[in-house]
């Protein structure tokens, strides 16, 4: 009961800091991951170890789900060379750095090395999609980043474990490469094999409920499964969630929908929470175990390779913008540099916060592991470093970059909807009915909104009589039931009827009822 207890309160400081952290406008991750580790060492805190496994099952899973989701393949296409530079050779790249120091100074083998800088290479995708949501960053670098955390970790783990293999016995890469190339073909198939599977499950369910707890049960038995079989369940889960994105809007009603979506956003929001806090948490047990004999040098070892992983990252990624664009300059102007500007490679080198899947890799490390403690150390120092000096520098690094406004998906939003508004006022231009015609009026209200260029988003006469009118609906509801003259199923049921819309007059919203005065 006491873990549960403790849990609940670790849930309410962490909403807590979370609305602290929108009014200091610092993502969020970095106070909770900070409060996590200071909340550790209070006394008469118990020691809360996470089973790596469990970590990235639970935390990992559905929120790697929810971002590549919402992940475009054609923007991913658009962005292919800077995501393979990232995902691949930024990766490599802060591995052989962070293995070299580990090496030379640390005296570890190259095997244990090798281990240590795939665990610290790549950056997270929790953290990114969390740090990102609070920032208005261009939308081609929001891309290259959340593509980047959704591939990066596939590379590194397939890094991590060849080292471990290497360091604990007699390894030959000859033979491994086989495996390495049927895990990762074979996790592509199982990805899309599954998510088929899935459409065809949910397809069925007409429950909205049921059909949520069927997406988590999914989610965490495709994490399962693969891991199970052998496959990467990174790639596995991040194929199965684009083919579900493919086709599933399609598939669900728009009840289906809203109810998943919302229960959805809530459950990652608590998972991205409880996953930093008990992050921090976990500095006792590893301070704690390395108390003693070379715990100075263990730290100031942590401290070197957080600075390497840092300096490496923005070396590389401002090498590559450098190097791509020197060679189009050659190109003529049909071969412009498939690359963000010099101010965009800062901010992507600038956002490379490492998380959970960095802390789960050190604590998934054997106990016979060559200098298992002194690693974990390391990686705690960069999670936690990262997420501080970093995200909390975002904020004044991107007033210091200046970095032109991004209106790419707006503009898209708006030339979509005038198609949409036309698609119905064609559909109906047969009908004449009376009802026929005051939906056509709508939609003709809607599009004439829509083609505004100038802001398209902005509340307009329009919306605002409906939101207006909506208010009096509210208000005659409440007085239904509150007289006794409708009960709760019939309010609700009203209620979620209003509700929709609302969120139909409301396209961005932003919009305010008229007031009566």
């Amino acid at each position: 009961m006491a873990l549960f207890e403790l849990t609940l309160i670790l849930l309410l400081i962490a909403v807590a800091l979370t609305a602290l952290s929108r009014r200091l406008q610092v993502p969020y991750p970095s106070l909770l991951a900070l409060a996590g580790a200071g909340i550790a060492f209070l006394p008469g805190m118990p020691t809360i170890e996470i089973d790596p496994e469990l970590a990235l099952a639970l935390f990992i899973a559905p929120v790697l789900l929810d971002a590549a989701y919402d992940t475009s393949l054609r923007d991913l296409n658009r962005n292919r060379l800077p995501l393979a530079l990232l995902a691949l050779g930024a990766v490599v790249f802060t591995t052989a750095a962070v293995a070299l120091l580990g090496w030379k100074m640390a005296g570890l083998p190259i095997a244990a090395a090798v281990a240590l800088g795939a665990i610290v290479a790549p950056p997270d995708a929790v953290a990114a999609s969390a740090v990102l949501g609070q920032f208005k960053v261009p939308h081609r670098i929001t891309t290259i980043l959340q593509g980047e955390s959704l591939l990066n970790d596939a590379t590194a783990l397939l890094i991590y474990r060849i080292a471990v293999a290497a360091a604990l016995g007699p390894f030959l890469l000859s033979s491994a490469a086989p495996m390495v190339v049927l895990s990762t073909v074979g996790s592509l198939v199982a990805g899309y094999v599954l998510g088929r599977l899935s459409l065809a499950t949910l397809s069925r369910i007409e429950d909205a409920a049921s059909g949520t707890v069927v997406q988590f049960a999914g989610t965490f038995g495709v994490w399962i499964l693969a891991d199970r079989l052998g496959l990467s369940a990174i790639i596995t889960i991040v194929v199965y969630a684009m083919t579900i994105a493919q086709t599933a809007p399609r598939r669900m009603s728009a009840r289906k929908r809203v109810s998943s979506y919302s229960v959805w956003e809530t459950a990652v929001f608590v998972l991205n929470v409880l996953a930093f806090v008990l992050m921090g948490l976990q500095a006792r047990s590893i301070v704690g175990r390395l108390a003693g004999t070379g715990e100075l040098d263990a730290f100031v070892f942590a401290a070197a390779v957080l600075a390497v992983v840092i300096v490496s990252r923005l070396i590389w990624v401002l090498g590559c913008g450098v190097v791509i664009r020197w060679f189009a300059r050659f190109g003529g102007a049909e071969h412009q540099p498939d690359t963000p500007s010099f101010r965009g490679g800062v901010l992507i080198g600038w956002c490379g916060m490492r998380g959970l899947v960095t802390l789960a890799a050190a604590f998934a490390l054997p106990v016979e592991f060559p200098a298992r403690d002194p690693i974990v150390l390391a990686a705690f120092t960069v999670v936690l470093g990262t997420l501080v000096l970093q995200g909390m520098s975002l904020k004044p690094l991107l007033r210091v970059l200046k970095l032109d406004p991004d209106e790419t998906v707006d503009r898209e939003v708006a030339k979509a909807r005038v198609v949409v508004m036309q698609a119905a006022l064609d559909v109906l231009s047969g009908k004449t009915s009376s009802a026929a015609a005051a939906v056509r009026e709508q939609y003709a209200a809607q599009r004439k909104i829509a083609k505004n260029p100038e802001d398209a988003q902005a509340a307009t006469e329009y919306d605002r009589l409906r939101l207006y009118a909506i208010k009096s609906q509210r208000d005659a509801l409440e007085q239904l039931r509150r007289n006794g003259t409708i009960g709760d199923e019939a309010y609700h049921r009203l209620e979620e009827e209003i509700d929709w819309t609302e969120l139909a007059a409301s396209p961005a919203g932003r919009f305010q009822p008229l007031t009566t005065d």
